[in-house]
């Protein structure tokens, strides 16, 4: 029992009581635990800065699914950015960089849904992002697109494709900067390299075309699809390289159309010798500076593979690559062998093919004029493509395309028929435009016989398609018009060029011409007659159809008007051009049709804009002859407004420069101007209104348009203010013009005889007319001038009605009272010129015919008139008829209340006349 005890001892149970806890054991594990709230609002609130499309993914969210391996996420990614950027646009500019990475690196995913999605995203794109901004990453979009464009996989190859059409259209001069890279890809494209052992011991490795049976189309469609890529980056470099000339007429570059900037001078500044006349050579031009130095561009400092294709050694080895391939798409394209005969029909694609070939050569011999050695060029080509073109190109020229439309269900509808027809037409032609265009590039003077026999062909296809009369758009007609001239360079007798000239000029006779079409012929003929003008006089033969052409280029001025502004400048340009060159046929024609062109009615003068008006007043100056007829619609041009009043005085002065008072020191084109009819000129300018118009103002009376007095006999007509301010602009230079005749007191005489016999006598006389009238009396007036009773009697009426007037004139009336000072000058010094003029007009003043109303207007003429400095003297002599005046005044004011302007009457009267005050007075009153 005790072991047992002992035993139990050991392993003794604790007892536990009641109310106590149980203690914890030794080897026990703590169970216990904290726990805090986390708090994120900016979790759960909406994302502020970047915004969402409408499955709430923000742009970090849609780029980031552009890695994931499903191609459907990475599809529906790209549609998000579309949604996301087209709702959001300031997106873009924030999230550029990462947006192109990641819509360029999918250029070359493995899934076609993906890729055309890209090609969509990225079209959007385009619209969006300027060349400037995407320029800085444009090399990573180079790179992704030179990758698929390589790439091992058919589908990839085709998509690049359209990648380039995007890029092409939006950032054209971005991507040429890389063509070297590109070019490469465009010829692996279509080709690979021979890689036999006979042709790797070589430098240049050669390239053939290649086929894969894999791809969805046809060897030849491939081929053209990447053909047609490849001519539109080589136009994207054309047209970004400035030294390219542009192709047909527009190749011009010192063309007597373009823009300049003309010296304007005015005279009347250089009259008095207040400024002299600063010269500027080339009229505003860039400067010719003649260097034997040549600045050398930023592209030489270059790699020759950076430069591209402005290097002369990678064009050359370009052209050395691709022109072997192009020939072999044309033989595969061409008619068979097997029929040799002249216009041989193509189908539609082997056509497209073909003329992209021949568009991407024209295109590479237009990239070969930009270099310094051109000649050395044109040469290299000659010599290495000339037979091969020949025999291949020229074989079966000229081409046609074959009618298909024929072969379609009977059930099509006609009108498609027609316009397939009409749109084969124009490619066919086009084709056959640059292949003549390519042939005569590589054709000079010196190889003239060698290539007689193929320059016959295109000589014979030209001359037909121009006599042809069929509608051609402005784009054929200027490689049409290119070759042509290409063609008279090459062959520059008369016996050549004179039917080239005459199939032109057949087609220029048609009626209902573009517009762009008809400018092209007018430029080519311009440009022919030019050539042909620098001609020395010993070997100069004129070419008939081209004097034709010149001779009916005013009496289409005449016909077409304003009926097309563009085409009249146009035509004025070159009818000055020859004018100015004394060209006879022109001048005579011109002579003929001047009484059309210078209808003041619906002459070409007064319908066309303000420059071509002015050309073709210079115009006036190279007429053989000037009759009274001609001087007559001249005349009424300059006063009825419908040209300004600067035009209108350089009118006047051509025909004083034309007179035979000019002082030229030799002798002037006899009969050009006569005196009388000059004379004729100037008086019916001055006078402003014909005379069926002043018999017509004969029956207006009353107001707003007449101003008339109980003490003169002449009724003013008020002009608008228009008018009158025309009016007076061309009578001032009317009167610079009589004052340069030698004998001033024959031409007064001429004047005053024209003044009595067309004005006096008449009741109602138009404000200008009066006006006028008195300043040319002031301007010819001297000690040798003696006028007429009836010439003195009416300059004293016109002055006393216009003096009247002025008075009269409200002064709220605005339009009026801007020719006070004009009309009071005019009057004033006619008063001061002419004693007897005065004289008349106070003996005119009879009061007692008056009424109440007018006795204060002719108080403050009074008035005004002792106050003048320049009449003091001249109202002294007249003192009696001046007292006379105010006491017929106070005769009939007596009884009366003194009004204030009687009083300041007499005032006037005793400080300046009865005192008989020395020396010259008060200026000019303010009236």
């Amino acid at each position: 029992m005790t072991k047992k005890r002992k035993h139990q001892e050991d392993f003794q149970k604790v007892k536990l009581k009641v109310g106590k806890k149980k203690p914890k054991l030794e080897n026990a594990t703590d169970t216990t635990f904290k726990t805090k709230a986390i708090q994120i609002p900016e979790q759960l609130k909406e994302d502020g800065v970047l915004p969402t499309q409408n499955r709430k993914l923000n742009i970090k969210d849609l780029l980031s699914q552009m890695h994931h391996y499903s191609p459907g996420v990475k599809h529906n990614a790209l549609l998000g950015l579309k949604d996301l950027l087209s709702q959001y646009p300031f997106v873009i500019d924030a999230h550029l960089s990462n947006i192109i990475s990641e819509v360029a690196a999918v250029f070359t995913d493995k899934d076609s849904g993906v890729r055309g999605a890209a090609v969509h995203l990225l079209q959007f794109l385009a619209s969006k992002i300027r060349a400037e901004q995407i320029a800085p990453f444009f090399p990573l979009v180079s790179a992704h697109l030179s990758s698929a464009m390589t790439h091992i996989s058919e589908g990839i190859q085709e998509d690049s494709l359209k990648v380039l059409d995007v890029l092409l259209e939006a950032y054209p001069a971005l991507l040429t900067d890389r063509s070297s890279i590109l070019l490469k890809n465009f010829v692996e494209l279509i080709s690979h390299q021979q890689l036999s052992k006979r042709l790797k011991s070589r430098d240049k490795l050669s390239w053939m075309l290649s086929v894969n049976p894999n791809r969805r189309v046809t060897s030849q469609q491939w081929r053209l699809n990447v053909l047609t890529r490849l001519k539109k980056f080589l136009q994207a470099v054309v047209d970004g390289s400035s030294e390219i000339e542009d192709e047909g007429l527009q190749e011009q570059k010192d063309s007597p159309h373009s823009v300049r900037n003309p010296i304007c001078i005015s005279w009347k500044v250089h009259a008095n010798n207040q400024q002299q006349i600063q010269l500027f050579d080339n009229g505003g031009l860039r400067p010719k500076i003649n260097s034997s130095f040549r600045l050398r561009s930023l592209a030489n400092v270059m790699d020759s593979a950076e430069k591209g294709l402005s290097s002369a050694e990678n064009l050359k080895g370009f052209i050395e690559i691709i022109i072997p391939l192009l020939i072999e798409c044309w033989i595969e394209a061409s008619p068979a062998l097997s029929a040799p005969i002249l216009g041989n029909h193509l189908e539609s694609e082997s056509q497209q093919l073909m003329q992209q070939v021949l568009s991407i050569i024209h295109l590479l011999w237009k990239l070969t004029k930009r270099h310094d050695e051109t000649y050395k060029m044109e040469l290299w080509l000659r010599m290495n493509y000339l037979v091969d073109f020949k025999h291949h190109f020229m074989r079966h020229f000229p081409y046609s395309l074959q009618e298909t439309a024929k072969h379609k269900k009977k059930d099509s509808c006609k009108g498609n028929k027609c316009c397939t027809a009409s749109s084969n037409s124009v490619d066919h032609l086009l084709l056959n435009l640059t292949l003549c265009d390519i042939m005569v590039s590589l054709a000079s003077t010196s190889t003239l016989q060698t290539d007689s026999g193929w320059l016959d062909m295109i000589r014979k296809f030209v001359t037909d398609t121009l006599q042809d009369g069929s509608k051609l758009n402005s784009k054929q007609v200027n490689r049409l018009l290119g070759v042509t001239w290409r063609l008279m360079l090459i062959q520059q007798n008369k016996v050549a060029t004179e039917p080239l000239i005459k199939a032109v000029y057949t087609l220029y006779q048609q009626r209902n011409l573009l517009f762009p079409v008809r400018t092209l012929l007018l430029k080519f003929f311009s440009r022919v007659y030019q050539k042909e003008d620098l001609r020395t006089q010993r070997i100069r033969s004129r070419s008939k159809v081209l004097s034709r052409w010149l001779a009916g280029l005013p009496q289409q001025l005449a016909l077409l008007g304003l009926r097309n502004p563009e085409l009249s400048n146009q035509l004025i340009d070159i009818i000055h051009s020859a004018a100015s060159r004394s060209n006879k046929e022109l001048l005579q024609s011109l002579q003929a049709t001047a009484a059309r062109i210078y209808d003041p009615l619906d002459g070409a003068l007064v319908l066309l804009p303000a420059e071509a008006q002015r050309r073709l007043v210079q115009l006036v100056y190279f007429l053989p002859r000037l009759p009274a007829s001609l001087l007559s619609c001249l005349s009424r041009c300059c006063i009825m407004g419908r040209m300004s009043s600067e035009l209108a005085a350089t009118l006047i002065g051509i025909l004083h420069m034309r007179s035979s008072f000019a002082g030229w020191k030799c002798q002037v084109q006899d009969n050009s101007v006569n005196d009388v009819d000059y004379f004729s000129f100037l008086f019916s300018t001055l006078i402003g209104f014909s005379r069926d118009e002043l018999t017509s103002l004969q029956g207006i009376r009353g107001k707003p348009h007449i101003s008339q007095t109980q003490l003169s006999p002449v009724r003013l007509y008020l002009t608008d203010l228009d008018q009158f301010l025309h009016h007076w602009a061309v009578t001032e230079m009317i009167c610079h013009s009589l004052s340069t005749i030698p004998s001033q007191s024959q031409c007064f005489d001429i004047i005053q005889h024209g003044i009595c016999k067309y004005l006096v006598g008449l009741v109602i006389i138009p404000d200008s007319t009066a006006g006028s009238v008195l300043c040319a009396i002031n301007k010819l007036l001297d000690q040798a001038c003696i006028l007429s009773d009836n010439l003195h009697k009416f300059l004293a009426s016109c002055c006393y009605s216009l003096l009247y007037f002025l008075l009269t004139l409200d002064k709220e009336d605005a339009e009026h009272v801007q020719k006070r000072d004009m009309l009071w000058g005019s009057c004033i010094s006619a008063l001061a010129l002419l004693p007897r003029l005065l004289r008349l007009m106070l003996q005119s003043l009879q009061v007692s015919r008056i009424c109440r109303d007018e006795l204060p207007v002719v108080a403050q003429l009074l008035r005004l008139l002792m106050q003048h400095g320049q009449l003091r003297s001249h109202m002294i002599t007249n003192e009696f008829l001046v007292q006379q005046i105010i006491k017929d005044i106070m005769t009939l004011k007596s009884g009366e209340v003194q009004e204030q302007w009687l009083t300041d009457l007499h005032y006037c009267f005793n400080i300046y006349l009865a005192s008989h005050p020395q020396g010259p007075g008060p200026v000019n009153a303010v009236y």
